[in-house]
């Protein structure tokens, strides 16, 4: 196994993806590469993650015919379908929660790379840390150009 899966929060660096507002209030992320993940991901790889997820959520808040009907019945029920059903908003959500998850495990985590489920965060940033060891001492940490 390899040793970076051991490294504890103090000898990870956090890179936060921020959300891009260019097309409005949407749940979109920044499709931009972190200088900070060179040489540990491929550029194309990384944007390609950031896209799925950017996809689910551009699915999540798009006006359909089921998410019309679905609104309609719990505002005739008074509300109470949602207590017995998710909403199509949900799902997504749900579906980007395990899309990060299997991203992770199946090619992130190997590479010392790990993505936060944006929603843990209020979908304010998606996080990607990058963990590494602790080989800082010639440049101390206060020194990265790496938001904390």
């Amino acid at each position: 196994m390899d040793d970076t899966t051991h490294l504890t929060n103090d000898q990870s660096i956090k890179l936060f993806i921020q959300r891009d507002y260019s097309e409005g209030t949407g749940v979109k992320f920044q499709e931009r590469f972190p200088s900070e993940l060179q040489g540990r991901i491929d550029r194309d790889e990384f944007i390609g993650i950031l896209r799925g997820i950017n996809d689910i959520f551009a699915d999540a808040e798009a006006l359909s015919y089921k998410a019309f009907m679905e609104n309609c019945c719990a505002c005739l029920t008074g509300y109470l379908l949602l207590l017995c059903m998710s909403t199509h908003y949900e799902k997504c959500v749900k579906r980007a929660a395990e899309y990060i998850a299997e991203k992770n495990f199946n090619d992130l985590n190997r590479r010392g790379i790990f993505i936060i489920d944006p929603m843990e965060k209020g979908l304010r940033c998606d996080i990607a840390k990058k963990m590494i060891r602790k080989l800082l001492h010639e440049v101390g940490e206060e020194s990265l150009p790496i938001s904390k």
